[in-house]
Protein backbone atom coordinates (compact mmCIF):
# COMPACT_ATOMS: atom_id res chain seq x y z
CA UNK A 1 0.00 0.00 0.00
CA UNK A 2 1.33 3.50 -0.80
CA UNK A 3 1.62 5.75 2.18
CA UNK A 4 2.35 9.79 1.78
CA UNK A 5 4.32 11.63 4.51
CA UNK A 6 3.80 15.21 4.04
CA UNK A 7 3.79 18.12 5.86
CA UNK A 8 2.94 21.77 4.77
CA UNK A 9 3.23 24.76 7.00
CA UNK A 10 2.48 28.77 6.48
CA UNK A 11 3.48 30.44 9.52
CA UNK A 12 6.39 33.29 10.91
CA UNK A 13 9.95 32.79 12.21
CA UNK A 14 10.20 33.01 15.72
CA UNK A 15 14.11 33.56 15.68
CA UNK A 16 16.41 34.29 12.59
CA UNK A 17 17.41 31.01 10.88
CA UNK A 18 20.38 28.89 12.00
CA UNK A 19 23.10 28.19 9.32
CA UNK A 20 25.63 25.79 9.70
CA UNK A 21 28.28 23.88 7.49
CA UNK A 22 29.59 20.58 7.58
CA UNK A 23 33.50 19.61 6.56
CA UNK A 24 31.90 18.29 3.83
CA UNK A 25 30.34 21.86 2.60
CA UNK A 26 27.12 20.83 3.09
CA UNK A 27 24.84 23.39 4.30
CA UNK A 28 22.56 22.39 7.20
CA UNK A 29 19.66 25.06 8.52
CA UNK A 30 17.29 25.03 11.50
CA UNK A 31 14.04 27.23 11.43
CA UNK A 32 11.38 27.75 13.80
CA UNK A 33 7.72 28.86 12.81
CA UNK A 34 4.82 29.44 14.54
CA UNK A 35 1.71 28.79 13.13
CA UNK A 36 -1.53 30.42 15.47
CA UNK A 37 -5.48 29.28 15.34
CA UNK A 38 -8.28 31.14 16.20
CA UNK A 39 -11.87 30.33 17.49
CA UNK A 40 -14.58 31.62 19.19
CA UNK A 41 -15.16 30.04 22.55
CA UNK A 42 -18.50 28.50 22.61
CA UNK A 43 -19.39 29.19 26.13
CA UNK A 44 -18.00 32.81 26.77
CA UNK A 45 -18.31 33.48 23.26
CA UNK A 46 -14.39 35.17 23.88
CA UNK A 47 -11.72 35.01 20.63
CA UNK A 48 -9.26 32.47 21.53
CA UNK A 49 -6.11 31.64 19.99
CA UNK A 50 -3.28 28.96 20.60
CA UNK A 51 0.34 28.70 18.72
CA UNK A 52 2.00 26.09 17.59
CA UNK A 53 6.02 26.22 17.29
CA UNK A 54 7.22 23.93 14.46
CA UNK A 55 10.92 22.67 14.30
CA UNK A 56 12.31 22.94 10.23
CA UNK A 57 15.68 21.43 8.84
CA UNK A 58 16.77 22.86 5.55
CA UNK A 59 19.51 21.57 3.78
CA UNK A 60 22.34 22.76 0.97
CA UNK A 61 20.81 25.59 -1.76
CA UNK A 62 17.65 25.88 0.33
CA UNK A 63 19.39 26.20 3.45
CA UNK A 64 21.43 28.93 2.16
CA UNK A 65 18.75 30.36 0.78
CA UNK A 66 16.90 30.60 4.48
CA UNK A 67 20.00 32.20 6.05
CA UNK A 68 20.34 34.90 3.47
CA UNK A 69 16.83 36.22 2.84
CA UNK A 70 15.00 34.79 5.87
CA UNK A 71 14.56 36.44 9.14
CA UNK A 72 12.67 36.78 12.53
CA UNK A 73 9.08 37.47 11.70
CA UNK A 74 9.37 36.51 7.93
CA UNK A 75 6.40 34.84 6.64
CA UNK A 76 7.04 31.42 5.12
CA UNK A 77 5.33 28.63 3.23
CA UNK A 78 7.08 25.27 3.79
CA UNK A 79 6.73 21.85 2.67
CA UNK A 80 8.60 19.14 3.22
CA UNK A 81 8.28 15.57 5.47
CA UNK A 82 7.99 14.40 8.90
CA UNK A 83 11.32 12.95 10.25
CA UNK A 84 11.80 11.66 13.99
CA UNK A 85 15.43 11.89 15.18
CA UNK A 86 16.33 9.96 18.49
CA UNK A 87 19.43 10.78 20.43
CA UNK A 88 20.94 10.27 24.27
CA UNK A 89 20.90 13.57 26.25
CA UNK A 90 24.79 13.46 27.27
CA UNK A 91 24.04 15.33 30.90
CA UNK A 92 21.33 12.25 32.19
CA UNK A 93 22.12 8.88 29.80
CA UNK A 94 18.16 9.73 28.64
CA UNK A 95 17.23 9.04 25.51
CA UNK A 96 15.36 11.67 23.83
CA UNK A 97 13.63 12.44 20.67
CA UNK A 98 12.48 15.59 18.22
CA UNK A 99 10.25 15.40 15.41
CA UNK A 100 10.62 17.98 12.37
CA UNK A 101 9.75 18.67 9.17
CA UNK A 102 12.97 18.34 6.46
CA UNK A 103 11.87 21.08 4.16
CA UNK A 104 11.70 19.87 0.27
CA UNK A 105 10.48 23.61 -0.60
CA UNK A 106 10.04 26.68 0.35
CA UNK A 107 8.08 29.93 -0.32
CA UNK A 108 9.11 33.76 0.97
CA UNK A 109 5.33 35.21 1.35
CA UNK A 110 6.68 38.79 1.16
CA UNK A 111 7.35 40.96 4.35
CA UNK A 112 8.01 44.53 5.25
CA UNK A 113 11.31 44.33 3.42
CA UNK A 114 10.78 42.02 0.64
CA UNK A 115 8.35 41.70 -2.23
CA UNK A 116 5.83 39.01 -2.38
CA UNK A 117 7.41 37.24 -5.13
CA UNK A 118 10.73 36.19 -4.11
CA UNK A 119 10.67 32.43 -3.61
CA UNK A 120 12.93 29.03 -4.08
CA UNK A 121 10.79 26.06 -5.21
CA UNK A 122 12.17 22.60 -4.96
CA UNK A 123 16.12 24.35 -4.76
CA UNK A 124 18.33 21.13 -4.44
CA UNK A 125 16.53 20.32 -0.76
CA UNK A 126 18.06 16.67 -0.45
CA UNK A 127 19.26 16.02 2.95
CA UNK A 128 23.20 14.63 3.24
CA UNK A 129 23.55 10.84 4.06
CA UNK A 130 23.19 10.01 7.21
CA UNK A 131 26.68 8.90 8.36
CA UNK A 132 27.45 12.85 7.30
CA UNK A 133 30.48 14.49 9.46
CA UNK A 134 28.75 16.60 12.73
CA UNK A 135 28.37 20.43 11.59
CA UNK A 136 31.20 23.30 11.79
CA UNK A 137 30.75 26.82 11.82
CA UNK A 138 30.24 28.27 8.73
CA UNK A 139 32.60 30.69 7.13
CA UNK A 140 31.81 33.91 6.52
CA UNK A 141 29.59 33.41 2.45
CA UNK A 142 27.58 35.02 -0.47
CA UNK A 143 24.88 33.38 -2.13
CA UNK A 144 23.15 34.22 -5.42
CA UNK A 145 19.90 35.91 -5.43
CA UNK A 146 16.91 32.87 -6.62
CA UNK A 147 15.89 33.15 -10.44
CA UNK A 148 12.49 35.17 -10.13
CA UNK A 149 10.42 36.60 -13.14
CA UNK A 150 8.47 35.15 -15.66
CA UNK A 151 11.38 33.34 -18.08
CA UNK A 152 12.02 31.63 -14.60
CA UNK A 153 8.71 30.57 -14.06
CA UNK A 154 8.20 29.27 -17.73
CA UNK A 155 11.72 27.31 -17.25
CA UNK A 156 10.11 25.60 -13.91
CA UNK A 157 6.94 25.05 -15.41
CA UNK A 158 8.92 23.18 -18.69
CA UNK A 159 11.02 21.26 -16.23
CA UNK A 160 7.96 19.99 -13.93
CA UNK A 161 6.10 19.05 -17.50
CA UNK A 162 8.96 17.12 -18.80
CA UNK A 163 9.58 15.52 -15.97
CA UNK A 164 5.83 14.12 -14.94
CA UNK A 165 4.45 11.20 -16.81
CA UNK A 166 2.33 11.71 -19.49
CA UNK A 167 -1.24 10.55 -18.56
CA UNK A 168 -2.07 9.48 -21.94
CA UNK A 169 -0.14 6.87 -22.08
CA UNK A 170 -1.71 4.98 -19.52
CA UNK A 171 -4.27 2.35 -19.79
CA UNK A 172 -6.81 0.93 -16.95
CA UNK A 173 -4.26 -2.36 -16.67
CA UNK A 174 -1.66 -0.08 -15.11
CA UNK A 175 -4.03 1.05 -13.01
CA UNK A 176 -3.51 -1.15 -9.80
CA UNK A 177 -6.62 -1.17 -8.33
Amino acid sequence: MASVNKAIIVGNLGQDPTIRYTPEGVAMGNLSIATTTRWKDKQTGEAREETEWHRIALFNRLAEIAGEYLRKGSSVYIEGRLRTRKWQDKETGQERYTTEIVAESLQMLGSRDRPADNSADNVDAAPPAENAAPATPAPKRTARRPARGKAAQEAADHAAAQAAPALADLDDSDIPF
